[in-house]
């Protein structure tokens, strides 16, 4: 049995350094070998790895095109013989990263993503045994036909509904609607429930046509006046709009919304970082209802980010309106 491993960089791969090399360059970084070498109990699993170093660079420098291509590899790689997938990567973007690769995965066979809050070199590192949990899911039956999943810390979370809630713990990863959907417990996988599969989008995702597309992402705040909201229209083809609670915005932001609505398609989304948007509960302007009355598209329980995700796959592809809005129906 073989297991496709592609390293992107990040914490996992990059030992600690004290001080800023001179040329302020980046500093060493581990391979793809190097990493896997560092793992006990690995060679014991009897799983053969096809490594791969992809790029070495820190998560918040990927790119849509990036991560595609390396779907891409991995689509290949399943397709000449390989039961799963394993991604090393940093994890400041990885819950974007895993959602985008769950968004296009066609395949049974499990894409596992994974990462490390510990430099290498640092006493109680984290990557060894994420890598390890990671391997051990991306060969089980359980774990088939899931979509893209997230390893560490000995849990497993849908890509779908995970997000990273902490700045520095090993624990940061959690799915604060549903729980992680497994965990792995002294080597054994146990998936206690599976996320529902969505419809994969597989059509129009030409990087000429990804690179010109462009959605932005607005975070109300208290006493928001909107500025920023004023140039979008000429700049970008779509907007996530991060609302208080359960999807409200200042009604000096409604006129504006609503403006933009009518050129692009907006999606209204929670900052809260758990719960839904609400559909019919508040009437007052600037509520849910009056939103979605103005032309705003309900994001349901999409954070955000994830939301800015499948909208950009979404216009990417040239869908229309009713497309987008019958896609966060589905997804959100």
């Amino acid at each position: 049995m073989e297991i496709a491993l592609f390293t992107l960089g990040g914490t996992i791969s990059v030992p600690s350094v004290p001080s800023v090399p001179s040329g302020g360059g980046a500093g060493a970084r581990l391979s793809g070998d190097e990493i896997v070498a560092a793992v006990p109990g690995l060679r014991e699993l009897g799983v053969a790895l096809d490594v791969q170093d992809v790029r070495a660079v820190p998560s918040a420098s990927l790119t849509f095109a990036q991560v595609l291509d390396v779907v891409e590899d991995a689509s290949r790689a399943v397709s000449e013989g390989a039961a799963g997938v394993v991604v090393t990567q940093g994890t400041d973007t990885l819950e974007e990263t895993a959602f985008l690769v769950d968004l296009v995965w066609r395949h049974e066979a499990p894409f596992v993503l994974t990462g490390a809050m510990r430099n290498p070199d640092l006493a109680g590192a984290d990557g060894p045994a994420n890598v390890l949990a990671a391997v051990r899911v991306a060969v089980s039956s359980p774990a088939r036909g899931l979509g893209a999943l997230v390893v560490l810390n000995d849990e497993i979370h849908a890509a779908r509904w995970v997000r990273k809630t902490h700045s520095t713990s090993t624990a940061t990863f959690a799915s604060p609607n549903a729980g992680p959907v497994g965990h792995v417990i002294e080597g054994r996988v146990r998936v206690l429930t599976g996320p529902p599969r969505r419809e994969v989008l597989t059509g129009g995702l030409e990087r000429v046509r990804l690179d010109a597309t462009r959605v932005a992402l607005h975070c109300v705040a208290l006493d928001d006046d909107g500025a920023q909201l004023e140039v979008l229209g000429q700049s970008h083809q779509g907007l996530v709009v991060a609302g208080f609670g359960v999807g409200h915005v200042p009604s000096v932001l409604v006129p504006g919304l609503e403006a933009l609505a009518a050129r692009m398609p907006v999606v209204l989304t929670s900052r809260t970082g758990g719960g839904s948007v609400l559909r019919h509960t508040y009437g007052a302007v600037g509520s849910e209802a009056d939103l979605q009355r103005r032309g705003l598209i309900n994001g349901g329980m999409l954070d955000p980010y994830k939301a800015r995700v499948l909208l950009r796959l979404l216009l990417t592809s040239g869908a229309g309106r009713d497309e987008i809005v019958a896609a966060f129906a589905e997804h959100g």
